[in-house]
């Protein structure tokens, strides 16, 4: 998860690179342009300073346009650490009462019922899916394990769609 986030800066450091790059090479082409043609006629003057104009006006859209690039990436990278975090609580906190119910820890304890009602609402929809085998005390919830890797594959779906949203857009 860390990656996609140094992934997405280093392709955002890297846009910024070529984008100043690419400025500075048309603004030396241009500086160049004008001192080979000291001694040029009004009309072409005119057209030098248009175009001149044109390019700056282009370069000061682009730049503004890379720092809302910018700005959108590392928007849509606090909302991926967010769902990350989200999603690494629902995994621990199911593996754990997974845990706990394959080693045969015992109903009653204080924490074993706090564990139950914080997980409730997670593993509501997945009680009774499987047949979860028990031997005496110990019991290996594959209801629960269906469970857990139910909510990987919304956290995969989730993240792809954030990358989707987090990409600049493009025309095909």
């Amino acid at each position: 998860m860390k990656s996609n986030l140094n992934s997405l800066k280093q392709d955002e450091d890297r846009k910024a690179t070529q984008h100043e790059t690419v400025k500075g090479e048309l603004r030396e082409q241009v500086h160049d342009e004008i001192k080979q043609r000291a001694d040029i006629d009004e009309h072409e003057k005119a057209e030098i300073e248009s175009v001149a104009h044109e390019l700056k006006h282009k370069a000061i859209h682009e730049v503004s346009t890379t720092e809302q690039e910018v700005t959108r990436a590392r928007q849509f990278a606090r909302i991926s650490q967010v769902v990350d975090y989200l999603f690494g609580l629902v995994y621990g906190l199911l593996a754990l009462l997974i845990a706990l119910e394959l080693l045969g820890a015992r109903q009653g304890s204080g924490f074993k019922q706090f564990l139950d009602t914080v997980t409730y609402p997670l593993v509501a929809p997945f009680r009774g899916l499987m047949p979860d085998p028990r031997v005496g005390n110990f019991q290996l919830m594959l209801s629960y394990v269906i469970g857990l890797i139910v909510y990987a594959l919304i956290h995969f779906a989730i993240k792809g769609l954030i990358r989707l949203m987090a990409q600049r857009p493009t025309v095909i």
